[in-house]
């Protein structure tokens, strides 16, 4: 047996962890084990400096339950959960690209039909949400379901507005055209939660803690690859500066104010609206796996 040194421990470390059958969990524990070590050489903390990080990691654990993630908030924020989504989604050109599904999303929203309002008594501009759902080959997508979360016009989530009820979230599904409409209200750039472990890293640096206006999606039908992504507001003042780098150029969509009137699914509105128009593209998973 060696016995361990400052210089020659990693290596050591290297070689018990090697006796794992599972060849992935020997890979993935290898490239842990070399990257931890390489970072702890770099930095050189103290013992205290040491401390503070497992406790940092002990408080976010904490934080997290069924309706906020802290953990993958801190994911967010060092833009591994964007790396992770690029790695994994790696669609063909006009297929709708992903992003982050963020630290908000609620399972089992309520079925809402179609151009129904997922957003009753919540503050802020209405908001109708339109396009179809489609093939790479422009074939519609019958019956896709769209899954959509997001902040209300005060900028709050769900699990951040603290009620029992369902808010801010909805399951539509795509006609036999393809087609889909949601009424919603539009949502506003906000802050990420600033109360935690993650807030109080970003306090400490000057890096902007906000995210430009978005809706979020999960779209997804049989025989056909799921994305979880969103739409932007274009000219949001956040839209270069997105804390966790989840925007992509095509996602950025045009929010058109209208005056009162008539709005698309047939209702009178009394007050100026915004109309979005989006179609979304999915590939089929035939064609996921051939590639």
């Amino acid at each position: 047996m060696a016995y361990v040194t400052e210089q020659n421990l990693t290596n050591v470390v290297l070689e018990r962890w090697k006796d794992i059958p599972d060849p992935r969990l020997r890979q993935v524990m290898g490239a842990l084990i070399k990257h931890l070590h390489a970072f702890v050489r770099e930095i050189e903390p103290t013992g205290a400096e040491w401390f503070s990080a497992i406790d940092f990691l002990t408080r976010t654990g904490k934080l997290c339950d069924e309706k906020r993630q802290e953990f993958i908030l801190f994911s967010d924020v060092m833009g591994v959960s964007m790396l992770v989504d690029a790695i994994n989604h790696r669609l063909p050109t006009g297929a709708t690209p992903t992003t982050v599904e963020g630290p908000f999303h609620v399972p089992d929203a309520p079925e809402i039909e179609n151009g129904g309002n997922m957003a009753v008594g919540a503050p802020g501009i209405p908001c109708f949400v339109s396009g179809t759902v489609r093939d790479l080959n422009g074939k519609p997508i019958s019956g896709a379901t769209l899954d959509l979360w997001q902040t209300d016009g005060d900028g709050l989530y769900e699990a951040q507005k603290g009620t029992e009820e369902p808010w801010m979230r909805g399951l539509y599904h795509a006609q036999p055209d393809g087609s889909y409409l949601v009424h919603t209200v539009a949502p506003i750039a906000y802050t990420i939660p600033m109360d935690g472990t993650v807030g109080d890293l970003v306090k400490r640096t000057n890096v902007s803690h906000m995210r430009p206006a978005h809706i979020h999606f999960c779209v997804e039908a049989p025989g056909y690859r799921r994305v979880v992504t969103h739409l932007f507001q274009r000219g949001d003042e956040y839209i270069e500066t997105d804390v966790v780098y989840g925007v992509k150029e095509p996602l950025i969509v045009d929010f058109v104010k209208k005056p009162p009137g008539k709005a698309p699914n047939g209702e009178i509105v009394n007050t100026p609206y915004y109309e979005v128009h989006y179609d979304f593209v999915l590939q089929a998973q035939a064609a996921a796996k051939a590639a």
